[in-house]
Order: C-alpha cells, then sequence, then structure tokens
C-alpha cells in the first residue's frame, strides 16, 4: 500500500497545492494499492492518516526563495523533525508527524517516505493556485501516477 497525503491550507492560494493534487490524483484516478488522503493543516492528523503504508509521500507547498513553481522531491528522513518535547498541536506539522510515526508505529513505519515540495508565489488569503504552481502540480500529479502505476523506472548507480 502506498499512502500519498497532501498538506496544505486551501484557502491561502498555493499553499493548498498539496490538498489541490490530491484532488487531481483523485481525478486521474491511482492503482487500488493506492491512498490518497487531505492531511489539510494539522499535523497530527497525518500521523493517523499514514496507516500500514509501504510507502508514504508527502505532497506541501514551501517558501524557499527559488522560483516558483519549482519542485523538490526529498527523502523524509532529511525533513523529518525532532525532538518532539515542548510542541503543541498548533505547531505539530508534518515534518514532526514523520517522526512521531516513526515513534508510534515503530517497524510498521512506512519504509520509504518521499516529500515533495512546490514552491509557492502567492500566500494570500483566496482560492486556486497561481499559474506557475498550478503547471506544477498538475505535471507532478503525472508523475506520481507514472511512478505509483510502476511505469516510471528508478535509475540505480549500481
Amino acid at each position: 500500500m502506498i499512502t500519498i497525503i497532501g498538506c496544505g491550507n486551501l484557502i491561502r492560494k498555493d499553499d493548498g497545492a498539496g490538498p489541490i493534487l490530491i484532488r487531481k490524483l483523485w481525478d486521474l484516478g491511482v492503482p487500488s494499492h493506492v491512498r490518497l488522503a487531505d492531511g489539510g493543516t494539522a499535523g497530527m492528523d497525518v500521523v493517523f492518516q499514514i496507516g500500514k503504508a509501504e510507502e508514504l509521500i508527502i505532497i506541501d507547498a514551501c517558501t524557499t526563495g527559488a522560483e516558483p513553481g519549482t519542485v523538490f522531491e526529498i527523502p523524509g528522513e532529511e525533513v523529518e523533525e525532532t525532538p518532539l518535547e515542548n510542541i503543541n498541536l498548533h505547531d505539530f506539522r508534518w515534518n514532526h508527524a514523520i517522526a512521531m510515526g516513526k515513534w508510534l508505529l515503530k517497524n510498521d513505519f512506512p519504509k520509504k517516505v518521499t516529500v515533495y515540495l512546490i514552491e509557492v508565489q502567492d500566500l494570500s488569503y483566496g482560492t486556486g493556485l497561481s499559474p506557475a504552481v498550478d503547471e506544477s502540480v498538475n505535471k507532478l500529479a503525472k508523475k506520481i501516477i507514472r511512478k505509483v502505476s510502476g511505469e516510471e523506472i528508478e535509475v540505480s548507480n549500481n
């Protein structure tokens, strides 16, 4: 089972990239071994959505200063946030959810975690994505469909 979780706030324009991508995947149709979830803005919900996944994919918006629409693909262990002491639910995000999920699920935690971050252009209140982010969301949705369908061959250096 592959679980794909889109995180973000649908009423902050480009911050909605994750949930909008989940809706695009739903419309495109995913194989039966793929579960989609809208993680919204509650990181604790992300922990509970992981379930019994063998692989976890998280999609969210980011602000790094890169060109709007830039997509970053990052292994989950590079962005998981620890320690979890002195954190409140308001500050608990998907990067904390990775660390908590490892602790909570132990051997049932997914063997592979990939995070896709999409550089935003507009975080103002409102709905809809900027053109650059919308284009990247569409391309990433198609890439993920190919990947989870087994059409994308991973190249190794072995």
